[in-house]
């Protein structure tokens, strides 16, 4: 508790000081609780691969460049992603904007009907349903097993990744975001 109480402190005083700088350093030692999982790494390519939206048009992870942005792959059979769903609800509620945003994308065989259902099921409006039908973007950036949260730096490139489910929607999470995207 203490520790978590210290780490929003130098978060703001970090903003204070630099204020819209995102401090990856700061992030990576504010992990706590869950973020622990959060692995960061120096910047790499992200896939490249189309991936689509609900409706069937095609996108790219290189649409949202200029922004922060945590991709969560998921599945509508996968039991931690219905636990984890609500909280990247409320994560993009609450820092969701110009400069972040999540982005949910449904790996394999997931049926429309059945991911629209998943979502209503766990009451979560306000992210999108996309769709990797035959998992090209999740092969191509190593998603093994579900759920994997992967978080992209504004020029599009993988910086963080988190294997399994956390809450997205705790505080330390949103401090370690916070620090990151520079909006502490």
């Amino acid at each position: 508790m203490k520790r978590s109480f210290l780490a929003l402190v130098y978060t703001a005083l970090v903003g204070l000081a630099n204020p819209g700088a995102a401090d990856p350093a700061t992030a990576e030692a504010l992990r706590d609780g869950d973020m622990k999982k959060l692995v960061f790494s120096d910047p790499q390519p992200a896939g490249s691969s189309d991936f689509q939206s609900f409706e069937g048009e095609p996108l790219n992870l290189s649409d949202y460049r200029g922004k922060w942005v945590l991709v969560n792959f998921w599945a509508t059979w996968c039991a931690p992603c219905r636990h984890e769903m609500p909280m990247l609800s409320e994560l993009q509620r609450e820092l969701g904007g110009d400069s972040f945003e999540v982005v949910t994308i449904a790996t394999g065989r997931n049926a429309p009907q059945g991911m629209k259902s998943f979502f209503e099921e766990v009451g979560v409006d306000n992210l999108p349903l996309h769709r990797d039908p035959k998992s090209e973007l999740a092969r191509e950036m190593s998603v093994l097993g579900l759920p994997i949260t992967v978080i992209l730096n504004p020029e599009g490139q993988e910086i963080a990744r988190l294997r399994g489910d956390a809450d997205w929607a705790s505080d330390n999470a949103k401090a370690v975001l916070a620090a990151l995207i520079g909006t502490s």
